[in-house]
């Protein structure tokens, strides 16, 4: 006997995935030709249809909680060959983005975030907290002087961790917090769909399945079974790698600076900067490749979203790179005002990541993570 199941449409959930990009969810009509084009889709369970149903009904609780909307990286495979153009590829972006804001708290951030008429407010906030705490504390020093060009002279390497550092705490507890919900509400999804058998996640096995998706990941081996937006490939591993490169340099000056007291500025021979400097150029270059595919996309759906991500990977790189080109030019002024940019994109990308798009690494991961665990084939 089927099951039954009373429909409660979401009327706000459904207006905001609209507002999202998934405006031509309504010209679904159900033919499944998504689900025979997508290459993650289970035989029994097809994936996006069921997805678009719910989407279509307002199912809110079917759509947040459902790892299934994770596992896809947006091939355009399947939004090429709708015959309505429904784009079930930027429905399922959109439900995405509603799903980052849901878990992120608190939502008055999460909301400011995106909204493009905030962003001024959003980058006006590090200025003042560097200039106020610099100032209060003494470590901001607007007259460093003559001679070789030290940012930490202008601004004190105490000063900039005084503020990241908490920055960094802010983010990981947001994320702490969110997972907690995502994992459970995923978990519980996978339980009343039959998806899993499973009553409680083994946290042991779980890393386990974790550690098995990582390399799959770093070698954005599902982007090489996109035909519509295979070269998109390119563009995120340079984008991915150039982050994962600066993150590692800065890791590693951080104890360089703070266990062995070295102070920069170090070296261009030293093979740290020849990483940074190749990670630099790599997300600079990756950033700008997403732009060019993404204007070259017109059929695409690009949201506030999705440009304000790309925007600051790409002010990041340029500002980093145009810091360090200054002060070997001893351009001074230019170099301690790019400096201060550079800063604030800084603090923007921690402080803010939770609620952006960006915050997809980490969900995204998770999702792949559970479904390895739980047995979901792609």
């Amino acid at each position: 006997m089927t099951d039954k199941y009373l429909v409660e449409p979401d009327i706000g959930f459904l207006n905001e995935v609209v507002g999202l990009g998934g405006d031509t969810l309504k010209k679904c009509y159900q033919c499944a030709t998504c689900s025979v084009a997508c290459p993650i889709s289970p035989d029994n369970k097809p994936f996006p249809r069921k997805e678009m149903i719910a989407a279509g009904w307002g199912l809110k609780d079917r759509l947040v909680s459902n790892a299934d909307v994770w596992l896809c990286h947006n091939c355009g495979d399947c939004t090429t060959m709708c015959p309505r153009d429904a784009k079930p590829g930027d429905v399922m972006a959109a439900i995405r983005a509603y799903a980052i804001t849901e878990y992120a708290q608190p939502k008055s951030i999460a909301r400011a975030v995106n909204d493009p008429k905030k962003l001024p407010i959003l980058l006006a906030i590090p200025a003042l907290i560097f200039i106020v705490v610099g100032l209060i504390t003494g470590l901001l020093d607007f007259t460093p002087g003559g001679g070789e060009i030290v940012h930490g002279k202008f601004f004190s390497t105490w000063l900039v961790d005084l503020v990241m550092i908490p920055a960094s705490i802010w983010m990981v507890a947001i994320f702490a917090l969110g997972l907690k919900r995502f994992i459970g509400d995923i978990h519980q999804n996978a339980l009343a769909t039959g998806k899993t058998d499973k009553e409680k996640i083994e946290p042991a096995e779980f890393i386990k399945a974790l550690v098995r998706v990582i390399p799959r990941i770093l070698k954005h081996s599902k982007f090489s079974e996109c035909g519509e937006n295979e070269e998109r490939a390119t563009s995120h591993m340079m984008v991915l790698f150039g982050f994962i490169g600066l993150f590692i340099v800065t890791g590693i000056f951080f104890v360089v600076l703070y266990i062995f007291g070295i102070h920069g500025p170090y070296s261009q021979l030293n093979p740290v900067k020849w990483l940074a400097n190749i990670a630099g150029v790599s997300l600079v270059i990756g950033s700008a490749l997403m732009i060019k595919n993404r204007l070259a996309k017109t059929d695409q759906v690009s949201t506030y979203k999705d440009w304000s991500l790309i925007g600051l990977a790409l002010a990041l790189g340029l500002t980093g790179m145009l810091t360090e080109m200054t002060r070997l030019g001893g351009a001074a002024g230019l170099s301690y005002t790019i400096y201060f940019i550079h800063l604030i994109f800084v603090f923007a990308l921690f402080a803010y990541l939770p609620f952006s798009k960006l915050a997809h690494l980490v969900y995204r991961t998770v999702a792949m993570a559970y479904a390895e665990y739980s047995g979901r084939k792609f």
